[in-house]
């Protein structure tokens, strides 16, 4: 078989944020990808199969950026990959609706000289702001095919495919644009030498980075050669002369000028005679004063919504799958019973009920163009904690689950930030964790009183947050987010992101929790409980003013958050808590649960995104914390 007939075909998916990328991503592979990390880094690597029409087609979703810059992690990974691993082909996603502002990322991956095709996408979006592009001029100006799109309804995409399957046939390359006479002398200039030494990188490409005084390709550079380095920056000084600034900026300059004219001569626009629904709807949603209502709301109808479809999912799977925990014996059959099928009835029956409707409801709120805008308006509180408003994404997750919070985290675009967001995220009390607040304070001592923890909850959470923003060194960034137009949700496209953030999740915390539901009912056959309680009843009754069998919860409650409750009734020999513990021991005991490390599963996730060492520094500080925190509430409480 020849090279021109490749059966096996790598596609990279590079483009801006909030361009549509995932969607098309999500619409080609369906369910046949899968999410990890890029190799050393906790940034997420989405990749795909599919078979088109006799070739095999390797999927690989890059990070959402707006430069091949090395400023962020994501930034050196896109362009690494591109410049590298050599994908056969790029498909470079472009908002139709802000077309120059997306072209000056598609000149930067000319100057890479890989093989491209362009999906210019959003066109309803586009139509609807008064935009018209004539495709054939902006294909004529830019050298590469590009085909028009709408993810969100498929519409291109099979083309988009088709073309891409003819670009890696025909191995055709793009073409980089040429810059101002000047420029290009330099660039000229300095690509002759870069040839003659042996480079990973595309020359042009090497020495319009060497131009820019990219610190990554000086390095590389000036360890093969120095001369040609220091040759650069005699170019770029010459140049600095004649324009009266950085080189940096010129070459930021002479891009956004070729982007302004090939928009300008490619697309009409119509004036709007009025502002737009999504002008009309910022507005208020950002508005100072009226935009923190709605955000909280929206937020209080999320949780109200989830924990009541939650709570009836619940009573729904547990009923129907109890009869199958109950068909075993004592002893191995208990094991079995009581640890497999009981961790297994946990996690459909109290977690996925909870998880689900929420996934569901973020992911309408992501589509929906929304999540930005509540992110912006929790900036300025974010930033006091030394984070920026994206953190409030993988905030509000945590109320769901803390496992997907701290996977979200991966939104933050420097370590020190990705840090302090999980550390604040293990923080947030998770659904299992309300199910212990609701269930014990909120049942027995008065719903005021549980609402009172989650506000105690708030203030902790801020002011541990600003203490790690002081510990950690660094500052923070500032917020660079893009406010999408609000679009109406795609039912296909939520349901595939639904499913995928479950997946992991299931994939992640599951095995675990069967795990330890099989250790806790083996140590329960055993008859090692009570002793265990005993031993522990020096922090328990001492300290926390507990019943001595409530240590056992102490250490078994890290595998099984979400059983806490249920193994409080199981260890006390009732459901009516209120006959064994008094009001101060359930706030005490509601306090331990909502500040303790949420559970093995997220502990798991702390070691795959922060590494051991901070795993284990959180992990201790949140137990730690837990216990002080109970010590002095029951000191404070009994005072009372």
């Amino acid at each position: 078989m020849s090279t021109t007939e490749k059966k096996s075909i790598r596609i990279a998916l590079a483009g801006n944020a909030n361009v549509g990328k995932s969607v098309i991503f999500n619409y080609i592979t369906g369910l046949h990808q899968h999410i990890g990390n890029w190799p050393g880094k906790t940034v997420e690597k989405a990749e795909g199969t599919l078979y088109f029409k006799g070739h095999t087609i390797d999927v690989l979703d890059l990070p959402g950026i707006y430069s091949l810059s090395a400023f962020s992690i994501e930034e050196r990974i896109s362009r690494e990959y591109i410049a590298v691993e050599k994908p056969d082909v790029v498909i470079n996603i472009v908002d139709a609706s802000a077309l120059e502002r997306n072209l000056f990322f598609t000149l930067q991956l000319l100057e890479l000289g890989t093989p491209m095709v362009v999906a210019l996408n959003q066109m309803d979006v586009a139509e609807g702001k008064g935009v018209t592009i004539n495709v054939s001029e902006l294909q004529k100006f830019l050298g590469v095919p590009v085909i028009p799109t709408i993810a969100t309804k498929g519409v291109g995409i099979g083309k988009l495919l088709e073309k891409a399957v003819k670009v890696v046939r025909g191995k055709t390359k793009a073409k980089p644009a040429r810059y101002g006479r000047e420029m290009e002398e330099k660039i000229r200039k300095i690509t002759k030498l870069v040839e003659k030494i042996p480079i990973r990188y595309p020359p042009r490409w090497v020495a319009i980075k060497l131009l820019e005084g990219d610190e990554e390709i000086n390095k590389i550079v000036g360890g093969i050669d120095q001369k040609i380095v220091s040759n650069a920056e005699k170019h770029a000084k010459d140049l600095e002369r004649i324009h009266g600034e950085p080189c940096s900026t010129i070459m930021t300059s002479e891009r956004y000028n070729i982007a302004n004219k090939i928009a300008r001569r490619s697309q009409r626009i119509i004036p709007s005679r009025g502002p737009t629904l999504t002008e009309k709807l910022d507005a208020v949603v950002t508005h100072p004063v009226m935009g923190y209502p709605i955000l909280i709301g929206i937020m209080l109808l999320v949780l109200f919504t989830v924990f009541t479809v939650g709570g009836y999912l619940s009573g729904f799977f547990e009923d129907m799958m109890e009869p199958i925990r109950g068909a075993f014996g004592s002893g191995a059959g208990e094991l079995i019973g009581e640890g497999l099928i009981g961790g297994l009835i946990a996690g459909v029956a109290i977690v996925l009920p909870f998880i689900l409707p929420f996934y569901l409801i973020l992911t309408v709120l992501e589509d929906s163009g929304y999540l930005p805008r509540a992110a912006f308006m929790t900036d300025s509180f974010m930033h006091k904690m030394g984070i920026h408003g994206k953190a409030f994404i993988p905030f509000l997750l945590g109320y769901g689950c803390n496992v997907p919070a701290c996977l979200g985290c991966r939104v933050m675009e420097t370590e020190r930030e990705r840090t302090i967001a999980t550390f604040v995220v293990t923080l947030v009390p998770c659904a299992a964790v309300t199910v212990v607040v609701l269930g014990l304070v909120g049942a027995y001592v008065g719903i005021h009183w549980a609402l009172a923890l989650y506000a105690l909850n708030l203030v902790i959470i801020f002011i541990l947050g600003k203490i790690a923003f002081k510990v950690l060194p660094g500052e923070p960034m500032g917020l660079i987010m893009e406010m999408p137009p609000y679009r109406k949700p795609h039912a296909r496209s939520v349901l595939k992101e639904t499913w995928m953030r479950v997946k992991e999740f299931v994939y992640i915390a599951f095995p675990l929790i069967i795990i330890g539901s099989v250790v806790l009912t083996g140590l329960k056959v055993g008859s090692l409980l009570e002793p265990i309680g005993d031993a522990m009843s020096p922090l328990t009754v001492g300290w926390l003013g507990l019943p001595a069998i409530t240590g056992v919860l102490l250490i078994f409650g890290v595998l099984r958050k979400e059983l806490t409750l249920v193994m409080l009734a199981a260890l006390m020999g009732t459901t009516n808590f209120g006959t064994v513990l008094t009001p101060t021991q359930m706030i005490v005991f509601a306090i331990v649960v909502m500040y303790y490390i949420p559970c093995i599963a997220t502990i798991a996730v702390l070691v795959k995104e922060l590494r051991w060492k901070k795993a284990i520094y959180i992990t201790v500080f949140e137990i730690a914390f837990a216990l002080l925190l109970g010590g002095i509430a029951f000191r404070l409480l009994t005072l009372v």
